[in-house]
């Protein structure tokens, strides 16, 4: 038995998937008028160079990690953003469509950012309720927040003991960490486009590792 204890390190438990949540780059700017292309009834903007340049700054910090899979959405502006990763890595993306962001209802080929820019009233009924529900044919947080779990624990469960880069949305990173700490459902919103988060899945349970690092930006 030994006589010094020092003080614990942590290790993800065995069998957890450690989830580096990526949000994507800067995307095109919103205009009056012209809807965002739409994929599946939501907005699917292209990044914009500044978002292109996020993408090789998330290249250039996580090259060299022992990353064995990434995953993006059905969003192409998720697909830009993991390309230099993949590139440098040699790894194909995975899809993982229930990681999708949030469906914004009638707002969602761009008038949502306007609206939120304005302060529109149902903006702020919306963000007092913590529901995007409450948005005009939106999709209700309870079924946002059950099909963002369903995805990470499909990928977790796909990817024991290993580091997986998970190329996501800001609205999904935000419910993921509010499933993960039980803290108020808009308590994570606000990722930087192109900062990583830290998330430890085994099955159900979820350990945050970190929000919002942008050091490399």
């Amino acid at each position: 038995m030994s006589n010094e204890a020092r003080q614990h390190r942590f290790q993800p438990p065995s069998g957890a998937a450690d989830l580096l949540l990526i949000r994507h780059g800067e995307t095109q700017a919103a205009i009056r008028g012209q809807d965002f292309p739409m994929v599946d009834g939501q907005g699917d903007p292209a990044l914009r160079p500044e978002g292109e340049a996020q993408a090789q700054a998330v290249a250039a910090r996580l090259k060299d990690q022992p990353i064995r899979a990434i995953y993006v959405t059905t969003m192409q502006r998720t697909h830009q953003t993991a390309a230099p990763l993949a590139g440098a890595l040699g790894l194909t993306p995975r899809v993982e469509p229930d990681l999708r962001e949030v469906h914004l209802g009638d707002w969602d080929g761009g008038e949502y950012r306007f609206r939120a820019a304005e302060n529109d009233p149902v903006i702020l009924r919306m963000r007092e309720l913590q529901d995007w529900g409450a948005l005009p044919g939106a999709e209700p947080r309870d079924a946002f927040f059950g099909r963002v779990r369903r995805g990470l624990t499909r990928i977790a469960a796909a990817h024991p003991d290993e580091l997986v880069a998970v190329v996501v949305h800001g609205g999904v990173i935000g419910a993921a960490l509010a499933l993960a700490t039980e803290s108020r459902p808009f308590g994570f919103t606000g990722a930087d486009n192109g900062s990583i988060s830290r998330l430890v899945v085994q099955g159900d349970q979820m350990i945050l590792r970190g929000f919002n690092d942008v050091s490399h930006l």
